[in-house]
């Protein structure tokens, strides 16, 4: 599938509507726009983790993955369920990756004694803003209610689990101390 933009502009969004993937015209407020925009949000965080570094190698490709992955899940949102052509959505076997992924980069964890705070290094401190954006997209794909892809919703539960593994295993990787709730600590 090959994706030609030969312009940037095209003036057709500057009464407040734009177009979903089916070329249907909706409000730029519609459910499905807040949802594949907050997706893109995510995306964006991401690259931001990225190009901050401190991520151990497979994370780095792993986030790699999943901003690809991101632009399908988002062009699966822009598109309505039916119609007659065939449209890019988001299957199983990319939840099923990310299972494994957290599987693998858990496995290398101790076990959690508490909540654990948003902190620790740079890095891990940018993928909690990325896990809780991505908790955010996962609540906006359900506002679309029953007319979106499944798949989508389970596709995000599981990126917002791995993000808060690999946070924690940044942490760990660099030797820093992960921040945990002390209940009532400062009562």
């Amino acid at each position: 599938m090959t994706v030609n933009l030969t312009r940037i502009y095209t003036r057709l969004g500057d009464g407040g509507e734009t177009h979903l993937g089916d070329m249907s015209r909706v409000p730029k407020t519609d459910p499905r726009i807040e949802a594949y925009g907050t997706v893109d949000e995510l995306n964006a965080q991401l690259g931001v983790t990225l190009a901050a570094g401190g991520l151990p190698a497979p994370y780095e490709a792993w986030l790699k993955r999943i901003q690809n992955d991101l632009f399908d899940v988002g062009a699966d949102i822009s598109v309505p369920e039916g119609g007659p052509r065939e449209r890019l959505r988001v299957i199983p076997e990319q939840t099923a990756w990310l299972e494994t992924a957290c599987d693998e980069a858990n496995a290398q964890l101790p076990a959690l004694k508490s909540f654990v705070l948003p902190g620790g290094t740079l890095a891990a401190a940018q993928l909690h803003v990325c896990r809780t954006v991505c908790r955010r997209a996962e609540r906006r794909v359900l506002a679309c209610g029953d007319a979106v892809n499944a798949e989508t919703v389970r596709y995000l539960n599981r990126l917002s689990d791995l993000l808060f593994i690999l946070s924690r295993g940044v942490n760990l990787s660099a030797g820093a101390d992960e921040p945990l709730w002390e209940p009532g600590r400062y009562r």
